[in-house]
């Protein structure tokens, strides 16, 4: 196999079956921490409404962090290489304009997980959301502005 840089490195092999629930992940570009203005964290969270709305997706839980986002979904319609797309322009062109900068906001590629029904979702539910907590943003869940998940 050819030594590919790792964003490469991520996709090979990558199979999205709609109906399945995934763990996705990304990064900002060098881990900057754009998400620490809130109102820029919340311009994300419209893009996982927006795949929602559009039936991309059924949003299960998710958290914003400062640098990165987690986001439970259930896939609905086609590939997550397409829901995560759409989601990282849509989210960058919205970030962009109101920030006043320009190029690309996240890192290449992103990490995916795909999870049996078997699998526990509410208690990786309350790990994704518990995000800010471990990472020492909050005292409390209740604090942090940026997380969501059905089962609250």
């Amino acid at each position: 196999m050819p030594d590919l840089p790792a964003s490469h490195r991520l996709r090979i092999g990558r199979y999205g079956e709609v109906n399945r629930i995934y763990l996705l992940t990304t990064n900002t570009i060098g881990r900057v921490p754009v998400f620490r203005d809130f109102t820029l964290g919340r311009l994300v969270v419209d893009q996982f409404r927006y795949a929602q709305n559009q039936a991309w997706v059924k949003s299960l839980a998710w958290v914003v962090m400062p640098d990165h986002f987690h986001w439970l979904i259930e896939l609905q319609q086609g590939s997550l290489n397409e829901l995560m797309q759409k989601t990282k322009s849509l989210s960058t062109r919205a970030v962009n304009l109101s920030a006043g900068r320009k190029g690309s906001l996240w890192q290449k590629g992103y990490h995916d997980r795909a999870l049996r029904r078997e699998d526990d979702l509410v208690r990786l539910a309350r790990y994704v959301v518990a995000n800010p907590l471990r990472a020492g943003l909050v005292g409390k869940l209740g604090d942090y502005p940026l997380w969501d998940a059905i089962w609250v």
